[in-house]
């Protein structure tokens, strides 16, 4: 079966980047090669371009804060904290420490104080890098944690705490900065990804040098980035997607990398950007499906609607035809052209997204009409699976061939396969050297011939792609012995209506399915609006019957998507949002479901119980 194919796709024809830094044995060794490579090309910028950086002069700052870092202790093998949001200087002291052969680690924005104590209390770090917005957690962090000396503020100064001019200014006169990256071994630990605690305390994933130059291999077989690529930095950098994405692959293929400290302006980014690779989970091309299609319901020309559902149409009988192996009629393929010349080419380019190499998503299931809608448009939206444990690489769907409802074939240099159960096991050069401080949960996490155990349950087609049926631990097993994934139920019932923000399918050892639901802080103000409910809370319009009735009429339309046993039979609207880094979902959306059982037993109970 070949994928569909569009203009946007790579050029066979291009003439192949050879990257010398991937050559390289370690990341610094990279970074060095590609500053010399492109010493004035841009490697750091905010919108606008309103701070701007060369890899000359990126190179030129890291080694001035490698010295200031090792005139204050920081040595190989040490670790450094970095609570920042998404900017200039986050680049800057990863990389400066990384030069030292030091493990820096990131801490998503939205945790607690206590929270960063259990992962201080783990990495021992020595220094705190942070922005002024945080400074009030990371004190109080400090005064519980005495492994902390220094707290580095890189927008302003304040009492006990040094800036980047401190830390420069810290550096010795006989620092020797060639010296101290040379020594820096491809086993040395990159950095720690600190799990994001759906099943327990965090576990702090231990990525070394070598780790990630066998992804970024990968990648390079995968995409093949042209020289100068660009990317938009803007989910937290403690996740190992925006990591490598943003972080490592720059520094391998000397990508220009926009800086974006608000992770829901992004879309607002890309027509300036016109990124050559863009990834996203799946909530943002949820969103930005239902805003388009909003937009063409409430377009006020009848001629221009019917022209825009009629393209649309015409797109997506295309690309289900190409989908499903079968030939597509040249009267199809010259409606399409047309529409794409017409309509497509122009929204490509309203979005920005009109440079487009490699368009992914990850990270959750994304449901097939969401990546359809994408496809007609001639935007090659594609799955891909990886997890901290393995840089975020592990299976991808190739530009050139997608198919639908799959994750791709194995990532070039990685092997993938089945246990018995189904769970997917991994072994490659990409896969973790271990889990900090935790032998023993390192030791579980393999199989004795060296394989990863992921932990997810997966089937493979004919072709070798992999298709992710859900988390080995959270699948639904009913009162009658049937085995569901509460994730593709829950995918289905969050693109059956924009008032649902976030749907938690409840039914293990229970004789049918629930559902918990909150509403999407987005879309309900307008529903709000049109019925006549302006100016009510999230909480006052759960319990408003519009809403409700609303909301059903989305759970009846994924319900005739779902197996009978699948299907949900009831549902509370809870009075509230759910915010990433809260008891419901973890920085990066996941569900906590645990926890989600246990904080609402009551709504639960009541929906069998009623």
């Amino acid at each position: 079966m070949e994928g569909s194919t569009t203009e946007l796709q790579r050029d066979e024809a291009r003439e192949r980047v050879q990257y010398r830094a991937l050559e390289q044995p370690t990341l610094c060794g990279a970074f060095q090669v590609t500053a010399s490579e492109n010493p004035d090309r841009v490697a750091l910028r905010t919108k606008g371009d309103e701070f701007s950086m060369s890899w000359g002069e990126y190179r030129d700052k890291v080694k001035a804060l490698a010295g200031g870092l090792a005139g204050l202790g920081l040595g190989r093998g040490d670790t450094i904290a970095l609570l920042l949001t998404n900017r200039p200087e986050f680049h800057w002291v990863d990389s400066a420490a990384m030069h030292l052969g030091a493990t820096p680690f990131s801490v998503y924005n939205t945790y607690s104080p206590e929270q960063i104590e259990f992962l201080v209390s783990d990495a021992q770090n020595r220094i705190f890098v942070t922005e002024s917005r945080y400074l009030d957690t990371v004190m109080k962090v400090k005064e519980t944690c005495s492994s902390v000396e220094h707290v580095v503020v890189v927008d302003g100064e304040a009492d006990g705490t040094l800036s980047l001019g401190d830390v420069e200014a810290s550096a010795r006169d006989d620092f020797d900065f060639s010296a101290a990256w040379q020594a820096v071994e491809p086993d040395d630990v990159l950095t720690l990804i600190y799990t994001s605690g759906t099943t327990g305390p965090p576990k702090g994933v231990q990525i070394t040098h070598a780790n990630e130059l066998t992804a970024g291999r990968s990648f390079d077989q995968i995409i093949q980035f042209p020289a100068g690529a660009r990317v938009v930095s803007y989910l937290p950098m403690a996740h190992i997607a925006e990591r490598s994405c943003t972080h490592y692959l720059p520094i391998m293929f000397g990508f220009k990398v926009t800086c974006c400290p608000d992770a829901r302006e992004v879309i607002s980014y890309l027509p300036e950007v016109r990124p050559t690779w863009f990834f996203a989970v799946p909530r943002i091309f949820e969103k930005l499906k239902a805003a388009m299609e909003a937009g063409i319901a409430n377009e006020q020309d009848p001629e221009r609607k019917k022209a825009a559902q009629q393209a649309l149409e015409v797109g997506l009988k295309k690309v289900r035809l190409e989908q499903a192996g079968e030939e597509v009629p040249e009267d199809l393929k010259r409606a399409y052209e047309q529409a794409d010349e017409q309509a497509f080419s122009k929204i490509r380019a309203g979005l920005g997204l009109d440079g487009i190499e490699a368009l992914n998503v990850g990270a959750a299931p994304t449901p097939r009409e969401v990546i359809e809608f994408f496809h007609a448009l001639g935007l090659p939206l594609a799955e891909l699976w990886g997890m901290s444990e393995t840089c975020g690489a592990g299976t991808c769907n190739r530009p050139e061939h997608i198919k639908i409802g799959t994750v791709g074939p194995a990532a070039p240099g990685i092997e993938v396969k089945l246990a018995d159960d189904g769970e997917v096991l991994v072994r490659s050069g990409v896969v973790m050297k271990g889990y900090r401080n935790q032998t023993e949960q390192t030791k579980e996490a393999f199989t004795e011939d060296g394989f990863l155990k992921t932990g997810d349950i997966g089937e493979f087609d004919e072709d070798g792609f992999l298709k992710i049926v859900d988390r080995k631990k959270e699948l639904i097993i009913n009162a009658g012995g049937k085995n569901m994934s509460p994730a593709n139920i829950e995918a289905k019932v969050k693109t059956a209506s924009p008032l649902i923000g976030q749907a938690v399918a409840v039914g293990d050892g229970r004789p049918y399915n629930v559902a918990l639901i909150t509403l999407d802080p987005d879309a309900t103000p307008g529903f709000a609006r049109e019925h006549g409910l302006d100016g009510k809370s999230i909480g006052e319009l759960a319990g408003e019957q519009a809403v409700i009735d609303s909301v059903q009429e989305g759970i009846d339309r994924a319900n005739e998507q779902l197996a009978r046993v699948e299907q949900i039979k009831k549902f509370k609207i809870l009075p509230t949002e759910w915010e990433p880094g809260g008891d419901e979902l973890t920085p990066t959306m996941k569900l906590k479901r645990k926890p989600i059982a246990e904080k609402y037993t009551d709504e639960i109970e009541a929906l069998y119980s009623s």
